[in-house]
């Protein structure tokens, strides 16, 4: 039995989970909806927090995956990744970790991981065995450097020139099956004569302008980043803010022995623009 093995089987003997997986919302609906015995059912067979043997031998001979973020706010991205069998590494049971390379340098995934490390994979195999497995977790970016210190195993891209900015490592806390009822069944194209751009960098051959959206930007006018706050503006708030929570404290000081109508103002918070009488 390899180490691998071993360890997963050490998890399996270990105490029982103590929380029910998903959400409180999906929790919610399946009451509304007559289906948490199902879901129950789904949880206790199928959801693991952590990748099983068939699991971690699955994400190693995947060549794409799909990836949803979110940023603070809660609003959404989904984006898909591709690289040569493998390029999905499974660093433990625990642990997956993805190179990040420049692209169109927006990095909107990077940047929702950098407000809100919850992340959801969705690996699909539409070529073999047509199943689909879920890896839910917690994100940290990391320089590629400080990666291939930790595991001087990594690979090279194959791509001439090409090589990872960051990586992203995900902590893995939930992986369960997708399940295979609509899945189609797809041909690889072989790369060779198949006059697909691989590795181009090429903004034609990538695609271009394929939607229009190019075209029509002289309509939509340019582009207004938000304003910068003002930070002379912003101080003397600050002081004002200041000096009205002090009030109160020396009234006290110097009006002790003043009640009734005539008390104190009391401080009603940073933000408030009243007071009150006491």
């Amino acid at each position: 039995m390899s180490t691998y093995e071993q360890t997963a089987a050490q998890q399996r003997e270990a105490s029982p989970r103590t929380h029910r997986p998903g959400s409180d919302g999906e929790h919610q609906v399946q009451q509304r909806m007559g289906t948490a015995e199902r879901a129950d059912r789904f949880y206790a067979d199928q959801v693991l927090d952590r990748l099983n043997p068939r699991m971690a031998e699955f994400v190693a001979r995947q060549e794409m995956f799909f990836l949803a973020t979110a940023d603070r706010h809660g609003e959404c991205d989904n984006t898909f990744r591709a690289g040569p069998p493998g390029f999905l590494h499974v660093l433990d049971d625990a642990t997956l970790a993805y190179p990040e390379y420049r692209g169109n340098g927006v990095h909107a995934s990077l940047g929702n991981i950098e407000e809100n490390p919850h992340v959801g994979l969705l690996m699909v195999d539409f070529l073999r065995d047509r199943i689909g497995l879920h890896v839910n977790g917690r994100a940290r970016v990391v320089d590629d450097d400080e990666m291939r210190r930790a595991h001087p195993g990594l690979a090279v891209d194959p791509v001439p020139g090409r090589r990872a900015l960051v990586w992203v490592e995900v902590a893995v806390e939930e992986a369960y099956i997708h399940c295979a009822k609509h899945i189609p069944h797809l041909q690889k194209v072989p790369r060779n004569g198949s006059g697909r751009p691989w590795g181009t960098d090429d903004f034609r051959r990538k695609g271009g302008d394929f939607f229009g959206a190019a075209a029509e930007a002289p309509e939509r006018g340019p582009f207004l980043p938000p304003p910068r706050a003002d930070a002379t503006a912003w101080r003397a708030e600050a002081e004002k803010l200041l000096a009205r929570a002090e009030r109160p404290a020396a009234a006290a000081d110097t009006g002790a022995h003043a009640e009734g109508a005539a008390g104190a103002r009391k401080f009603r918070g940073w933000f408030s623009g009243s007071t009150t009488v006491g």
